[in-house]
């Protein structure tokens, strides 16, 4: 007779000032109480994977992600959590942190966000996890625009810049890349607007998200590579 209980996990990632930011919880029940681990909890007997992670993700930290896709499931390690056999289908999430306002719930004593360079060290298997996770968006920001749903809609080419060096951890030449990115025909200049900082005014920009979906269907496909 089995004993096997299924389980979501969400490792969602949010980004500002050119760093790349994971939404953890501290757990406030069982084992691994005071600890940090990624929002997620047991599926519910009628309740779809999904639907199971947005629960989770909205009891425990406030949080609503439109960006969602399933990761990776872990279940070989046996004891990989104290409760028993516990198999977990993990999510990968895309947000804008900027507005948000996280706030624990539930079995969530606390909910912060920690940068990806400083994280601690998660209970269960969540660094794991989490390093799949980095995996995932460091090799699909190369071949899927999935970088726009970590910006606000509207942003400066310097802000997208920043993205795509912190996601890739790579230098490169800014006009070169500028070049790339405008060639593909998914950007919609918005004019001229005050910069950010220091220098001369920049344009603004808009990714043309219906435009994308139109170019897929004709056989388009999205690729940034560095030299």
């Amino acid at each position: 007779m089995q004993n096997i209980k299924v389980a979501v996990d969400a490792v969602v990632f949010g980004y500002k000032d050119e760093q790349l930011f994971l939404l953890c919880i501290k757990q406030k029940f069982g084992p691994l109480k005071g600890h940090w681990v990624l929002p997620g909890g047991l599926v519910k007997d009628k309740e779809r994977l999904q639907e199971a992670v947005i629960r989770e993700l909205l009891e425990e930290t406030n949080v609503e992600v439109e960006y969602l896709e399933q990761l990776y499931t872990f279940g070989d390690t046996l004891d990989r959590d104290p409760r028993g056999r516990v198999i977990t289908v993990t999510y990968l999430g895309l947000v804008n942190p900027e507005g948000l306002k996280i706030k624990a719930a539930t079995d969530a004593m606390d909910a912060k966000w920690f940068s990806v360079e400083k994280l601690p060290s998660l209970g269960f298997d969540h660094n794991e996890i989490v390093a799949k996770g980095l995996e995932r968006l460091r090799s699909k920001v190369h071949y899927e625009p999935i970088g726009f749903d970590l910006l606000n809609p509207i942003f400066y080419m310097a802000e997208l810049e920043g993205l795509y060096r912190t996601l890739t951890r790579r230098d490169f030449d800014r006009r070169n890349f500028r070049r790339k990115i405008l060639r593909l025909g998914l950007l919609e200049d918005l004019g001229i607007f005050s910069s950010p900082g220091k220098g001369r005014p920049a344009n603004k920009y808009r990714f043309i998200e219906q435009r994308f979906k139109e170019l897929q269907e004709e056989g388009f496909q999205f690729e940034i590579k560095f030299s």
